[in-house]
């Protein structure tokens, strides 16, 4: 699996509950029905909790400022996600995402990267 990370920051115009309902509630939706022409295997948001707790951690670690969530897409194969990025409907998918991002992330501040996932230990699976 080919998995692109995004760490997202909210524009500053924005506050956090506003930025988690437009991601999930406006971005989200616009993602699945693009789906077909990305060919993502999987989309997942991760959104950050806000509260003592997270503060708690935060302060405990010395951690630099969180981010407002992390988006993941999966592609079964880098085969297929270069293919999508050959696909002019998937370039224009790309496009459309990109516009709707700039209305709620905070772009030069969200950083993103490609990687291979290395499962280290999953529930259920069985132990060396």
């Amino acid at each position: 699996m080919i998995k692109l990370t995004f760490c997202l920051r909210r524009l500053p115009s924005l506050s956090l509950v506003e930025f988690q309902d437009y991601w999930l509630n406006k971005h989200g939706p616009l993602v699945r029905s693009l789906q077909p022409a990305l060919r993502m295997a999987r989309y997942v948001q991760v959104h950050r909790l806000d509260g003592d707790l997270a503060v708690g951690m935060q302060r405990v670690r010395a951690a630099p400022e969180p981010y407002d969530g992390i988006a993941e897409l999966w592609w079964t194969d880098a085969e297929t996600f270069q293919a999508a990025g050959r696909d002019p409907a998937a370039r224009e998918a790309g496009r459309l995402l990109l516009e709707d991002e700039a209305k709620f992330i905070d772009l030069p501040r969200s950083p993103l990267w490609l990687g291979r996932e290395e499962t280290i230990y999953a529930a259920g699976e069985a132990r060396p």
